[in-house]
């Protein structure tokens, strides 16, 4: 089943950086428990409210749009094939489609040999009152501070801010106690105010 089509080469940017909308989670899982029934429609309507989403997810942590567009092709299908174990789950489906784009990505940098070049060019919904620091930085900079984070710190940084997951749903993402990803996300706000603040790529001032 080819689920990612020439669209979403076309739009690849714009995927990367759209808003993060809200979900209705009583549409969520009225259409997972139409899908488990087998009802490819109903799984339609959950791709098309997750597509973006989970592109933009896989984007961010690979830094290639190609590879990032597989990815997201290999997670819809594995969705489809495992869909009906989410019978009665609806409300743990935004965690379940994400642990499988997370189990993915980590196979994929695992088989890596080399870091691909960073292709974003804006960013968006990083900006938040937690990070009390002054943009000072063009958006690039600010990729490449993420960019620069521990693995596990920029997975949290981009579930928290940039997906606007909650601390419990990042923990079964990244099968994390929500302690330890309070931990993580401390830690990397702290390194982001230290480099935003004076540090490689801020003014020294």
């Amino acid at each position: 089943m080819k689920v990612v089509c020439n669209k979403v080469r076309e739009e690849k940017k714009s995927r990367a950086i759209a808003a993060v909308s809200t979900l209705d989670p009583s549409e969520v899982a009225q259409l997972v428990d139409r899908a488990a029934g087998g009802n490819f429609e109903a799984f339609g309507q959950l791709y098309g409210i997750y597509l973006d989403r989970i592109y933009r997810y896989a984007f961010y942590q690979v830094k290639d749009s190609m590879t990032a567009e597989d990815i997201t092709e290999e997670v819809f299908v594995k969705a489809w094939k495992a869909i009906g174990s989410c019978k009665g789950k609806g409300h743990t489906f935004n965690a379940w489609i994400y642990r499988i784009a997370h189990n993915h990505i980590i196979n994929t940098l695992r088989d890596m040999r080399k870091c691909v070049s960073m292709e974003m060019e804006n960013l968006t919904g990083l900006s938040d009152p937690g990070l009390e620091v002054e943009m000072k930085l063009d958006q690039q900079e600010l990729m490449e501070v993420v960019a620069d984070l521990p693995q596990n710190q920029r997975q949290v940084v981009i579930l928290k801010f940039v997906e606007g997951l909650d601390s419990r749903e990042i923990g079964k993402i990244m099968s994390k106690s929500g302690g330890a990803v309070r931990i993580l996300q401390m830690r990397a706000l702290t390194t982001l105010r230290q480099k935003l603040g004076g540090g490689k790529y801020g003014n020294g001032s």
